[in-house]
């Protein structure tokens, strides 16, 4: 369904005139589309028979909800109109949805309330209540319907519409039942607000439940009002107090008394959480504060007690994984770092290791399926040998004999580029994303029953991705002799007689990765890709604690950040300046979050090698960002006073010599404004030139409009710095000593 037009040449030919010209004729829309724009469908799930996907889609005339039926030929239905929810004004759009057990219908959220769609009728309302319901969950028999309000949890039957509340001491922003704080919902669970579970037989519910009162909070400020609006947010950083959290057991029909389970150490985190096959125990992950030991805790549901089955210890961190699976008879699968990459283990009942699943040369990322009676799982991993990781592929791997050899390993997706999959429960289909680094996202829907794969609706595009400068893949030297992974866009046609301009982009946090063999959507890569059209070389590299290198790569970053990437970036500015063509004084540096952080760090502490620099959202003192992310990785900030200080950039702010630009949103309720302002305090403190963009009421990841301003002023800062006679030598570029 995609359409190209023909756009693309003559923006091309903008991109490529006089950069002054080029500058004001880009078309950012490209980019950062309109909001609104038709997009991809989101949200895919697969109905319980696995004869129906669901997804939400904007085709052009706003979001919807859309149900394929694959082997049946015909084109996808839409049973939900934009606006179709009932609601005020002119209604509600499906924000979120699941199918019911039965698969009948569809348990739709939209506004804060619930309804339920069939395949046949109109949305009939569950609820209808001041405040929101979240996080709902049908039991597995779908006779009950659980989900949060008011920071309780509650249980509706949908046939007669009575509710009963389990939990009666909730109080937002206190004390959380049923739900995730922000801190685990970021950094345990991934931003998944998952927090509680139905037992197999349906009979009970086990829930986190969160005291907050330890935790102080932080003001996110939105000044665009005549009165500027405050969201007090509850966010322990580095070294204060977690919020308290315990797991609790509450009957699904009859509610009563809470059993809670008794995971000792109370600033352990309770990380993940499984039901026994049988429905009477609990499976928990305990990990302690300092993140180097985890106990696996099976715990009666009935009485409390926990026992230890299992206990991982590593001498710097473990790293949580979404690879744990119970089988039938109280065995399970689970993923381990302890060979140096992520592998799949089997487990009897008693914790026991018993082998090996997954084979040699592959690192596990993802356990995606088990299918016990067919023998045989499915995994998302991805070669370590070279520049394996810049690829993923799915691997069908048998839960039985031995481990297959990594060249005889089943791979389901043996094309090169990153493959995603989203298995149907049953009935053998699966949608397969697959895209690399030159060409958008296509995904299909595969399997037995279709004479061919079926391609799913995707956003029209306004330009051919064959005209624009591809990525090439390759290593380069680094620190002690390792091959570093590069991806690298080069201009078409020779270089002009003074040279070409560079851009780095990097990120550089432990077990990251930028050298992905990936379409990474529209606006970085697309950008870079368009700067490159405008006479840019563009190199992005991977150090050695990133993905390439395994758990003991990531190793090197431990209560110390910094050096490891700066390492890395210099060994890029080597390799660039021994590039023909390549005017190594004009060298541009930038990236967003912990690559803004790198950022920075890069320029203070070598000024002079790069030109100019763009810090988007940047961490600026480790001791302003969360407990369990930074603690993690250096440990508690008494333990490590001198790593804390030597990792944060803001410590080398007197240092600057170089143009800088400094991004930040007043509503990154993750990376929050005040690591910006107080780097910038520093830097006026230092009597130093700097520029800032600041965003109203943007989070984290820009959005929308101000996604794209911000890419039309980080243009124009290269522009001014790297381009030649973008500008004439600014105070801090004269200020740069040699490198």
């Amino acid at each position: 369904m995609r359409t190209c037009r023909p756009l693309l040449p003559l923006l091309l030919a903008a991109l490529c005139a006089a950069p002054a010209a080029a500058s004001r004729q880009v078309d950012f829309k490209l980019i950062v589309p309109d909001e609104g724009s038709a997009g991809d469908p989101a949200g895919l799930a697969w109905s319980g028979d696995g004869e129906r996907l669901a997804f939400r889609w904007n085709d052009g005339e706003g979001d919807g909800l859309w149900v394929l039926s694959p082997r049946s030929g015909g084109p996808p239905a839409r049973v939900v109109a934009p606006g179709g929810l009932p609601g005020p004004g002119a209604g509600r759009d499906a924000e979120a949805f699941q199918w019911t057990p039965s698969s009948g219908e569809l348990l739709v959220e939209g506004g804060g309330d619930l309804y339920l769609v069939g395949a046949d009728g109109g949305p009939r309302r569950l609820t209808e209540t001041a405040a929101a319901e979240t996080g709902p969950a049908f039991s597995p028999d779908g006779r009950l319907l659980a989900y949060v309000r008011d920071a309780d949890l509650h249980v509706l039957d949908p046939g007669s519409g009575r509710e009963r509340r389990l939990t009666r001491d909730g109080r937002p922003g206190v004390t959380l039942n049923g739900d995730t704080d922000w801190v685990y919902w970021e950094e345990i669970w991934g931003r998944d607000a998952t927090g509680f579970w139905w037992s197999p037989d349906s009979r009970r519910i086990a829930f986190y439940q969160f005291d907050e009162t330890p935790v102080a909070s932080y003001p996110l400020v939105d000044d665009t009002p005549i009165y500027p609006r405050v969201n007090w947010q509850r966010y322990p950083k580095a070294g204060t107090d977690n919020p308290r959290v315990r797991i609790g057991v509450v009957q699904a029909r009859s509610g009563g008394r809470t059993v809670w389970m008794q995971t000792g150490e109370e600033e352990a985190y309770l990380a993940r959480v499984a039901w026994h096959p049988s429905g009477r125990k609990l499976m928990i992950q305990r990990l302690n504060r300092e993140q180097d030991r985890l106990d696996l805790l099976l715990c009666d549901a009935a009485r409390g007690a926990c026992d230890v089955v299992l206990t991982e210890t590593w001498p710097t961190w473990i790293n949580l994984g979404n690879d744990f699976a119970f089988l039938s008879g109280g065995g399970f699968i689970r993923g381990t770092e302890q060979d140096g990459w992520r592998r799949l283990d089997l487990h009897d009942a008693a914790g026991r290791r018993l082998r090996r699943l997954t084979p040699e040369g592959w690192a596990i990322t993802d356990l995606l399926q088990v299918d016990e009676a067919g023998g045989w799982l499915l995994c998302e991993a991805f070669r370590t040998a070279g520049l394996g990781a810049t690829d993923r592929h799915i691997l069908k791997i048998p839960l039985a004999g031995p481990v297959p050899p990594a060249g005889e390993v089943e791979i389901l997706t043996p094309e090169p580029g990153w493959n995603e999959v989203l298995p149907a429960p049953r009935g053998g289909l699966w949608v397969h994303a697959w895209s690399d680094a030159d060409h958008p996202r296509v995904r299909r829907v595969r399997g037995p029953g279709l004479e061919r794969p079926l391609d799913l609706p995707a956003a029209p595009l306004e330009f051919d991705p064959a005209d624009l400068p591809r990525w090439e893949f390759l290593t380069l030297p680094g620190p002690g002799g390792d091959a570093l992974p590069a991806r690298l866009l080069r201009p078409a046609g020779p270089p002009p007689g003074s040279g070409r301009p560079a851009l780095m982009y990097h990120y550089g946090g432990p077990g990251s990765q930028v050298v992905i063999n990936r379409w990474d959507g529209r606006g970085r890569d697309l950008w870079h890709k368009m700067m490159a059209a405008r006479g840019y070389l563009v190199l992005s590299v991977d150090n050695q604690a990133s993905a390439f290198f395994g758990k003991s790569g990531e190793d090197r970053q431990h209560r110390r950040f910094g050096e490891i990437n700066l390492a890395a970036q210099l060994a890029a500015v080597e390799y660039l300046r021994q590039q023909p063509g390549v005017d190594a004084s004009r060298i541009g540096l930038w990236g967003w979050s912990g690559g803004g952080t790198n950022t920075l760090y890069c320029l203070l502490n070598r000024p002079g090698v790069w030109a100019a620099g763009v810090a988007g959202a940047p961490v600026t003192d480790w001791r302003l960002y969360d407990t369990i992310w930074t603690e993690r990785y250096l440990d508690h900030p008494g333990d490590n006073p001198e790593g804390y200080r030597a990792s944060s950039p803001v410590t080398y702010a007197a240092q600057l010599a170089d143009p800088l630009l400094v991004v930040h949103g007043t509503g990154d309720d993750n990376v929050h404004p005040q690591n910006t302002l107080v780097l910038i305090q520093a830097l006026v403190g230092a009597e130093k030139l700097f520029e800032d963009a600041i965003y109203p009421a943007q989070k984290h990841g820009f959005r929308g409009l101000a996604s794209r301003h911000f890419y039309r002023r980080m243009t124009g800062f290269f522009q001014r710095h790297l381009e030649p006679g973008g500008l004439a030598a600014a105070p801090a570029a004269r200020e740069r000593p040699a490198p």
